[in-house]
């Protein structure tokens, strides 16, 4: 059975509209396989999985999942395939246990049964890393648990194909370990799971196979011993655009004798954790690293002004008046000159109901507006043309609803409104989550032009590799404050992981690298 094939697209099709978001289409999979789907922001990875799963037709072209021809969703589910979609999809309202059996015995109801729910709290343990109150509504519970909430529920299908459409976005890098150990079961158990995703890490770790996307078309499949971030660039990217590569900057030495523009004294995170200090230099990006719940979100939003610390208070440099500020609200920040870019899109970022223009340039409405107090939106449009040109992003009419855009297109835009502002810091809070690798090289590329200029940049991320030879520095949190920070040689992986599982620098590592890399 290892061989047998279970999913075959042949020369499918798919416009919406005047956009073709997939033009020729060819992919094959195995059983008990992991295969990855890999391509640029719009390429049609998110269409074809889709399509496998019933909730698109094809306009041309023949698929086959299973034996079977797919044109309901309820078909899928019917013949043991589970697709767990790039949007957290929970109901908030609804307790852990209903949003984990949603669908078993009808619409939300009772979930009865002391074998379910000893079922439930097993696999959640399991995927969370720790017990989880399966009677609380999930709308209290962070993006993280939300998202292994959703893949517990796939898992429970017990699918014979499972599709991971950028599942892993909301995970940090233990959480990842644990999907991983999960993907594993699913392959030993003979199931084939296909992944869509752009953490390059990720395929290197877990794919056999890849098959890569250009613009709605396969370009073609690589066998494991292929998976290399350089095959995969080569094939994903156009071949007259220039990527960029994040390690042709080298990192700045960032001393105490370069001026601070963001100064953090004392700050607490939370209740029980030790209070920190921290500086932001000029003209300098700043990695934050840490495991989930360490902390480092809930500083790089009192940055922003978007949360009040426990303790402490943050201070950036007002060029008007020369001297330190504090912030002590997100309109303080604003009016200082730090913006802020949220990884959770659907959630802190975009306006689904608004335009993709109203969506770009809605953070300087204030910044144009007439003597009657009505937006001058014709003279936006030149700001709105240069980023759309600068982040490349693949948009139809500006007109259309930002939800008309894939995820990393979206991301895209609320990247686009950050630089639109013109600030002198930017704070982005895992901004590549569901952005692809040319993508992000590209926001690397502005970050590092950005910082020429004399900005400053404060970047958290989920993931290790971003940082090297990007980061000027990498401070890593562990128990809710700032563990250690890192520069020069020690921006490297196991530093890194070290410090993010509270090691000394010299402590060796109790746990696998190879199984994160």
């Amino acid at each position: 059975m290892q061989n047998q094939t279970t999913i075959k697209l042949i020369n499918v099709a798919k416009s919406f509209g005047e956009t073709k978001a997939l033009k020729k289409c060819d992919f094959e999979a195995r059983a008990g396989e992991v295969h990855a789907i890999v391509g640029e922001n719009g390429s049609g990875k998110s269409t074809m999985a889709k399509i496998m799963s019933g909730v698109l037709h094809p306009d041309s072209g023949s698929v086959s999942v299973l034996g079977e021809e797919i044109s309901t969703p309820t078909d899928a589910k019917r013949i043991g395939l589970t697709t767990i979609f790039q949007e957290v999809l929970v109901a908030d309202e609804a307790s852990v246990l209903e949003n984990l059996y949603v669908g078993r015995d009808g619409i939300f109801r009772s979930q009865g049964g002391s074998g379910r729910r000893t079922e439930a709290e097993e696999i959640l343990k399991r995927l969370v890393g720790k017990p989880v109150d399966l009677d609380q509504n999930v709308g209290a519970l962070p993006l993280s648990v939300k998202q292994w909430i959703v893949i517990a529920r796939a898992v429970l299908r017990r699918p014979k194909v499972l599709i991971l459409d950028e599942s892993s976005a909301a995970l940090d890098l233990d959480s990842t370990i644990r999907l991983h150990e999960e993907i594993d079961r699913l392959r030993r158990e003979g199931a084939t799971v296909l992944i869509v995703t752009h953490r390059i890490a990720e395929l290197v770790r877990i794919a056999d196979r890849a098959t890569i996307l250009r613009d709605g078309v396969t370009i073609g499949t690589l066998e494991k011993h292929e998976i290399t971030e350089e095959n995969l660039l080569s094939m994903m990217t156009p071949a007259d655009r220039n990527a960029y590569d994040a390690k042709a900057f080298k990192s700045k030495q960032v001393g105490a004798a370069a001026p601070a523009v963001v100064a953090v004294r004392d700050l607490v995170t939370h209740s029980a954790a030790a209070p920190f200090d921290f500086d932001l230099p000029k003209g300098a990006i700043i990695g934050v690293a840490g495991l989930d719940g360490q902390g480092q979100d809930a500083f790089v939003r009192a940055v922003a002004g978007i949360i009040q610390p426990f303790g402490g208070n943050v201070q950036v440099w007002s060029s008007s008046t020369e001297r330190m500020k504090k912030v002590a609200s997100l309109e303080d920040a604003t009016k200082a000159g730090i913006s802020y870019i949220s990884g959770d899109r659907k959630r802190e970022g975009i306006f689904p109901q608004q335009s993709i223009f109203e969506n770009l340039a809605i953070g300087v409405y204030r910044k144009n507006l007439g003597p009657l107090g009505i937006i001058n939106k014709a003279g936006l449009k030149p700001m709105f043309k240069r980023e759309v040109d600068r982040l490349r992003i693949k948009i139809g009419s500006p007109a259309n609803k930002i939800t008309s855009l894939s995820g990393g297109n979206q991301q895209k835009v609320l990247i686009g409104r950050a630089f639109a502002n013109e600030p002198s810091v930017i704070v982005l809070n895992d901004p590549a989550r569901g952005v692809d690798l040319g993508t992000k090289r590209d926001l690397y590329r502005e970050l590092r032009l950005f910082t020429e200029k004399g900005g400053s940049v404060i970047y958290l991320s989920s993931e290790i590799e971003e940082f090297i030879g990007f980061a000027d520095r990498v401070d890593v949190f562990f128990a809710g404050r700032l563990f250690r920070s890192l520069a020069g040689e020690d921006i490297a992986e196991e530093p890194i992981l070290a410090a993010m599982f509270g090691k000394s620098p010299n402590a060796s590592i109790e746990f696998d690298l190879e199984r994160t890399a």
